[in-house]
């Protein structure tokens, strides 16, 4: 019972803050029409009518709000767009819902707000009819056309009065509200169209921001692997010379293998920069470029390797090191893992068609070799860490090994913003 009469007094407050917003929206429609007329007698509405138009768009965005909240679901906010010009308003499908729901949310609104206004009217009024006695004979109060000048009649008509007034505020006025909610979220709610439209719109400025992230994600991979080449490592280098001399020309033993340690410590130091370096930017990629460097790999790989590879152009660095890396690691695991004789890799260019007819380009490359097969991604195959680097640029691996192989590992990444 408190949940039935928890709802209808929302409901009531809803209806009643609807009324009053409907008759301020009321005053909203005269005020617009002045407004737009003053564009053509002084000019002035072309500054003035886009500010009033987006203020009316965020009042509408609040009532919206409010049914929204009624109903509990979620609703995007009205869209208008950045320009201030009246013609890049007027034209937006936004704009014309917006200017139909003025109307109809006025008169909708006072419609509904005066129900939520009678229910609770007429639990209260009965206490009005309790007081009969104290009225003056000539201002006796009616009802139904009828004076209340006993207590019989005003008994009667106090029962009547609170059982309708509860029947219309708990029954009646929260399907009223919950009716005006929707409606009012409905005449503000964009087509399916112009979703699509938006959402296209949405994926396009991801795509842009998206790509010069990653842009930007590999020149600092670049910057960072030029450093550490040029200046951490060469020091590293420089020390490992001199603690050799210095190695050399002491006589001390103790002191000897002191040095000894240290050239040792610095140069697996060196190594384990150089895993690193290669680990954040390949310094081949930069020195002979993809195609170049799938040929260093296949040259320093103790299975044989076909290459099957056309120049790609100029990629961005991201895409270029995630290829790379895929090669890479495809070919360590059929040496490693497969049993095979050879391994074939083929890299091109292709081009694609968007969902929205949009054409761009993505880099394909297969890895195929001929060994058993049977390729288990859970067991430590290196298959997902190749997954979660080209799902990073929103590209597709697929594997394809039954037992008795051959393995065609496939890898394709957007290259296109």
């Amino acid at each position: 019972m408190r949940d039935v009469w928890g709802r209808a007094l929302r409901a009531c407050g809803y209806l009643l803050l609807a009324l009053g917003a409907g008759m301020l929206t009321l005053l909203v429609l005269p005020f617009t029409l002045v407004v737009a007329l003053t564009i053509p007698v002084s000019g002035v509405g072309l500054f003035v009518f886009p500010r009033w138009l987006r203020l009316v768009a965020r009042w509408a965005d609040w009532n919206r709000g409010r049914a929204a909240r009624l109903l509990r679901v979620e609703v995007p906010e009205l869209s208008l767009p950045a320009e201030q010009s009246v013609l890049a308003l007027l034209r937006r499908p936004a704009m014309l819902r917006l200017l139909l729901w003025t109307p109809v949310f006025a008169l909708v609104s006072m419609v509904f707000g005066l129900l939520g206004l009678l229910g609770p009217g007429m639990m209260l009024n009965p206490a009005q009819m309790l007081m009969w006695w104290a009225f003056p004979p000539d201002l006796q109060p009616m009802q139904f056309g009828l004076p209340i000048d006993g207590w019989g009649i005003a008994l009667g008509v106090a029962a009547v009065q609170l059982v309708a007034g509860t029947v219309i505020t708990v029954w009646v006025v929260p399907p009223a509200a919950r009716l005006h909610a929707r409606l009012c979220v409905r005449l503000l709610a964009p087509s399916e169209r112009e979703r699509r439209e938006e959402l296209a719109t949405r994926v396009d400025e991801l795509q842009r921001t998206r790509a010069g992230v990653v842009d930007a994600h590999g020149a600092e991979l670049r910057r960072i692997e030029r450093d550490l080449h040029d200046g951490t490592q060469a020091r590293l280098v420089a020390i490992a010379m001199q603690l050799g001399v210095a190695k050399e020309a002491v006589a001390d033993p103790t002191v000897a293998a002191l040095l000894e340690q240290a050239h040792t410590g610095t140069e697996e130091a060196m190594s384990e920069l150089r895993d690193v370096i290669r680990g954040i930017y390949p310094p081949i990629l930069a020195d002979r470029g993809l195609p170049g460097a799938l040929a260093a790999l296949a040259g320093r790989t103790t299975l044989p390797v076909r290459l099957d590879v056309t120049d790609p152009g100029t990629l961005p660095v991201a895409v270029e090191t995630a290829a790379y890396y895929a090669v890479t690691e495809s070919v360590t695991n059929a040496v490693r893992h497969s049993g095979a004789d050879s391994v074939t890799v083929r890299l091109s260019r292709e081009g694609m068609t968007g969902a929205e007819g949009k054409q761009g380009d993505l880099l394909a490359l297969t890895v195929t070799d001929d060994g058993r097969g049977g390729v288990d991604e859970t067991a430590g195959s290196g298959i997902q860490g190749l997954r979660r680097r080209v799902a990073a640029l929103d590209g597709r691996v697929s594997v394809h090994s039954p037992e008795g192989g051959p393995t065609v590992i496939g890898v394709e990444l957007p290259c296109g913003s």
